[in-house]
């Protein structure tokens, strides 16, 4: 009997130190759970709410003065719920963002930071070839400005193409989870000065939509002999004939809904203390000789947005070029040893011959009613 009693003792014992380890471990994972979900829930509620800041910065003038908010949004198929809150501050804006699920709390916050289209020199989606002695250099740079990139979505074989004696003077970026070494092709004689990488995340190239107000203009037919333009106008097309010119008087925005075509030596002027926001729906021909001479030598004061219609911009310009390109459906292709001052977004580049490319850095300080501009995430923790 005394040892039949010791050994249902030891077997409660047991039984009962399995039953509390079960009950403990339960407990456990029903934390973890809560607190995992909140997490979750957290995420979301960070997600959404970048979301909501794109959404609302379409809307044009940007207007701040009601930020996104939501309070306790459930999540489906699911008891967690979030919270957001969105703060002006100096520089940018302070997101917070909560998620609860039972007693657990997560919370996630972030600076959210306005990017423009221009943070590298030349970004394409496919193809960027930079031929014999190209050069790719920058100015306007602070010293705590990031290094100057180029680089490109794809990571095909030969995304990036550097022909005999062709220089970056920076880095050279290719598509997420691509391989430097096949998708960059470095000739002899050509240099990166900078590091070669793959992107972290695919650079998001935002379409471009013609602001209302101009789309609805009645067209002014197309335009072929000398003109001075001193207001925002739509055109169906400009068919500059040779030895013509365009001159640009005064802060313009035009709408050419076809092609813009510069017969030889014809040139599209725009005047010092002005400025041309060009939207094109078709194609830009620049034939032998034409320029476009933008007088004021400011990036800014020349702004090129192709259209998703927009397929190929070719230039031969006889002199500079000052302004930047954003045309993501499009292939540009510039075609002598003229140096270019400003950006360029493409589908592909390609930079003939001797060709330079002046990167001004100054075009990564960006407005809210710039185009294809959105809010991004940075400085980033949880609690």
């Amino acid at each position: 009997m005394p040892l039949a009693l010791v050994a249902v003792m030891v077997l409660l014992a047991v039984g009962v130190g399995l039953l509390s380890l079960g009950y403990n471990s339960r407990i456990f994972s029903i934390r973890m759970a809560s607190e995992i979900a909140a997490r979750c829930a957290a995420d979301t509620g960070l997600t959404k709410a970048i979301f909501e800041m794109n959404e609302q910065l379409k809307v044009k003038p940007w207007n701040d003065g009601a930020l996104p908010l939501e309070t306790d949004i459930s999540l489906p198929n699911c008891d967690a719920a979030y919270s957001y809150t969105i703060t002006s501050d100096s520089g940018g804006y302070i997101l917070q963002s909560t998620g609860t699920s039972g007693r657990a709390q997560r919370t996630v916050s972030c600076t959210l930071k306005l990017q423009g289209p221009f943070e590298a020199a030349i970004f394409t989606k496919g193809q960027l070839n930079l031929n014999n002695s190209a050069v790719v250099d920058w100015y306007n740079y602070g010293q705590d400005d990031p290094t100057l990139k180029v680089g490109t979505n794809s990571t095909a074989p030969d995304s990036v193409t550097m022909k005999s004696s062709a220089i970056v003077k920076g880095d050279v970026a290719v598509g997420v989870g691509g391989d430097t070494e096949t998708a960059i092709s470095v000739a002899s004689g050509a240099v990166i000065e900078g590091q070669t990488a793959t992107l972290t995340e695919k650079v998001e190239l935002l379409p471009v939509t013609v602001p209302e107000w101009l789309e609805s203009l009645p067209s002014g037919g197309t335009l072929k002999d000398d003109t001075t333009i001193t207001n925002s106008a739509k055109y169906s097309g400009i068919d500059l004939q040779n030895d013509k010119k365009i001159v640009i008087s005064g802060d313009v925005k035009l709408y050419i809904t076809d092609d813009l075509i510069l017969g030889n030596s014809a040139e599209l002027q725009i005047e010092d203390d002005s400025s041309l926001v060009l939207y094109l729906g078709g194609d830009i021909e620049g034939k032998n000789s034409s320029t476009i001479n933008n007088e004021t030598k400011n990036t800014k004061s020349l702004q090129i947005y192709g259209l998703d219609s927009c397929e190929i911009m070719q230039f031969k310009n006889s002199t500079d070029f000052y302004g930047v390109i954003y045309a993501p459906n499009a292939d540009v292709v510039m075609n002598n040893s003229a140096t270019v001052y400003g950006a360029a977004v493409s589908k592909s580049y390609d930079m003939k011959n001797s060709g330079a490319f002046m990167y001004d850095a100054s075009l990564r300080n960006t407005d809210v009613d710039d185009e294809a501009v959105r809010f991004v995430v940075t400085n980033w923790h949880d609690q």
